[in-house]
């Protein structure tokens, strides 16, 4: 059979904020460079409008990637995709931990990131020989990634369609922490790019300012430092503005790395405290070690270099009392942070944290997928109730999400620039906070 076209679709979460899409969609964008360049590809996003299914037909290969909190928007668009005769492949994080449940509703199944399999089923489709399920359980190594292609870069448009287009150097964490998926999806292993390619792609892609999609990438300082380096200064002479990175404390450790960040346009780091409680250290992979005493030391470090940080924070560990909300306020306003996330801790599949709900009875009964979205309580605490967590996230959010709150941090972070940087630095003083209220606020649409 000849293929007529090839569509990857992105399931609507947060929909357009002020006309854009949060974030560019970056893994469907690899995995449309992979097709032969004889196939038209097409990326089609929900969150950027309806869908057109008029055009697909039997002769189309539709895709869709999903994560666990829009898996089942993605069931709704492979029912009206199936309708119109075209095969569904269903791939992402929700159909690598948990495939059992997407086989019956979708043609195919994909396990694991799809690099090695990807073009087997291109493949496989137009000889009409597909199978309902395709492994690639080995973790590919990065140095042989398809480079994005000039069409697809076309074709997404993402510096009119997207607030913070996305990147990535590194993938996969050691840290294993309990309730994160990353360890089962990309691996123990950090596996990085080669620098030369992350370069082409920044300049092909003509970034001014990006968002890391690394699951750690600070880590690699301690790991691979002289790869970060590297990677810094390949970035230093590229006229970028700035971009920015997950990480956690252990990047205060190398001074001299923090000076190259700076130089090659680092912004800020978002730094993954999870918890202040230190009885949390076993979920949290040891990241918890010495940190209340050490975080004031390394914000300061950081700002010194004329970079930000965002605290990430994550309430419910079987150690968190009700005390919790109050006691991480108080460490919040103490510390500076230039912009804080706070979430609910979410049991997904796949992970030792919901195997350990399960067996303690302890999920909520019917919660929908759509509520595994860091913000909605699905599972009933050790030391207080569901309802005790629920209303002190909701009391912690008001706070933290305040207009004055986010006003204050960000007069505050604008403060430490000179007047001559101060409109540059005023959208990544104020976005964040901003984009993480939006996320809270999805709980109550």
């Amino acid at each position: 059979m000849e293929i007529e076209k090839i569509i990857l679709i992105q399931p609507a979460h947060q929909g357009r904020i002020l006309g854009k899409a949060a974030g560019s969609p970056y893994t469907l964008m690899r995995l449309a460079s992979m097709v032969p360049s004889d196939i038209p590809v097409e990326i089609w996003d929900e969150n950027l409008g309806p869908l057109n299914y008029a055009r697909l037909n039997p002769r189309t290969l539709v895709g869709i990637s999903s994560m666990t909190v829009t898996i089942e928007g993605a069931q709704k668009i492979a029912t009206r995709v199936r309708q119109q005769g075209s095969k569904v492949v269903v791939g992402g994080v929700h159909a690598t931990l948990v495939p059992d449940e997407i086989t019956p509703w979708a043609d195919v199944v994909v396990v694991g990131e799809a690099y090695r399999t990807w073009l087997r089923i291109i493949q496989d489709f137009a000889s009409e020989k597909l199978q309902p399920l395709y492994k690639d359980i080995e973790w590919a190594s990065l140095d042989t990634l398809a480079p994005i292609t000039d069409r697809v870069i076309q074709h997404v448009d993402e510096h009119r369609h997207y607030w913070t287009p996305s990147l990535e150097i590194t993938r996969g964490c050691p840290r294993n922490c309990t309730f994160c998926t990353a360890v089962r999806v990309s691996g123990k292993i950090m596996r990085h790019r080669p620098v030369e390619q992350i370069v082409e792609e920044i300049e092909r892609r003509q970034l001014k300012r990006f968002f890391l999609t690394d699951d750690n990438l600070g880590l690699n300082f301690h790991t691979d430092p002289a790869y970060i380096e590297k990677v810094f200064r390949a970035l230093e002479p590229l006229p970028l503005r700035s971009w920015t990175t997950q990480t956690e404390l252990i990047v205060a450790q190398y001074p001299d790395l923090m000076d190259l960040a700076r130089r090659a346009h680092m912004d800020k780091f978002f730094i993954g405290f999870e918890s202040i409680n230190p009885d949390n250290r076993r979920d949290l992979g040891g990241k918890t070690k010495g940190q209340v005493a050490d975080v004031k030391r390394v914000v300061r470090a950081i700002h010194a270099r004329g970079m930000n940080v965002v605290g990430l924070f994550v309430f419910g560990f079987d150690h968190d009392t009700t005390d919790v909300f109050q006691t991480t306020w108080d460490f919040i306003r103490a510390t500076e942070f230039d912009g804080v996330s706070v979430t609910v801790l979410t049991p997904f599949p796949g992970t030792p944290q919901r195997e350990q709900l399960i067996a303690q009875n302890r999920l909520l009964p019917n919660v929908p997928w759509h509520h595994y979205d860091t913000a909605h309580v699905t599972f009933r605490p050790a030391l207080m109730t569901a309802e005790q967590l629920r209303a002190g996230y909701d009391w912690l959010c008001r706070q933290v999400y305040s207009p004055r709150q986010i006003a204050t941090r960000g007069m505050r972070t604008l403060g430490r620039y000179p007047l001559s940087q101060a409109r540059a630095k005023a959208f990544s003083s104020f976005s964040t906070d901003i984009g993480y209220r939006n996320a809270y606020a999805l709980r109550y649409r």
